[in-house]
């Protein structure tokens, strides 16, 4: 009997040694309690955590990706959309990722689900499409000030879908058909207005020079007798034959 009793002290004691010693990853941290009462922050490595006096609540230390789930939002223009966002934080300080909150995932979650409403409410839709970087600043930084009292550091935050409703969509679309139908009157009236601008240009230095008029006048002839057509009748400037009938009569006098 009494060797049963010696054999099972010793069984008793091995698996005592045995659990003190833990052994924690290089992204692990272990927050010691002992009786109660927070110890210390030990790790990586081997460590010994004393049975039925100290207790360990192991921390991950990596970059965690949270995904929030998608959100009602009406934005400051009374659009209705839905948006999902990830946002990416580590625990800096495992002594109040344990201590200040009670589930830090959690927490998280749900601050970044009513922090994502709360900041995307206060902009309209143009500017939940076109300055997505910044509101995804604006939510990191609000985020990241926040959680700091649960040593936790948040490191980007990126809205990834605004969904709209379908009569949104087709909305959306038309004015961005009536827009390209804008700007395509806009650039052809300006085509219109530099082409008049260069033919006025042109006909005031045709009006200085006559000597490019008849440039212009044969350049014109040249082109003309180029055509596949039998007849071509064209009108004889007098500025052209001017010089050559005022030769004609100098030589009969």
């Amino acid at each position: 009997m009494t060797t049963y009793i010696l054999f099972g002290a010793i069984i008793f004691v091995i698996l005592v040694l045995v659990s003190m010693f833990k052994i924690l990853n290089e992204y692990e941290r272990g927050v010691i309690f002992m009786l109660g009462r927070f110890y210390k922050v030990k790790g990586p490595g081997l460590i010994i955590v004393i049975p039925l006096i100290q207790e360990m609540v192991k921390v991950d230390l990596r970059t965690i990706v949270l995904d929030v789930p998608s959100q009602d939002v009406i934005s400051q223009d009374n659009v209705s959309v839905k948006v999902n966002a990830v946002i990416y934080f580590r625990i800096i300080d495992p002594e109040k990722a344990v201590i200040q909150v009670a589930n830090v995932f959690d927490a998280t979650s749900q601050l970044a689900q009513t922090t994502l409403r709360s900041v995307l409410s206060k902009h309209d839709l143009d500017e939940m499409l076109a300055e997505r970087d910044k509101l995804n600043s604006d939510i990191q930084s609000i985020l990241d000030s926040q959680t700091d009292a649960w040593g936790i550091k948040v490191t980007n935050v990126e809205i990834k879908h605004v969904d709209l409703d379908e009569s949104m969509i087709r909305a959306i679309a038309k004015q961005a058909e009536a827009e390209r139908n804008r700007r395509a009157k806009v650039i052809h009236a300006q085509g219109e207005q530099q082409a008049a601008e260069n033919l006025v240009d042109a006909a005031n230095m045709l009006v200085t020079n006559p000597q490019a008029m008849q440039l212009r006048y044969l350049q014109t002839l040249t082109d003309v007798a180029g055509e596949k057509s039998s007849t071509i009748v064209f009108p004889l400037p007098m500025d052209l034959v001017e010089p050559l009938m005022n030769k004609l009569k100098g030589g009969d006098k």
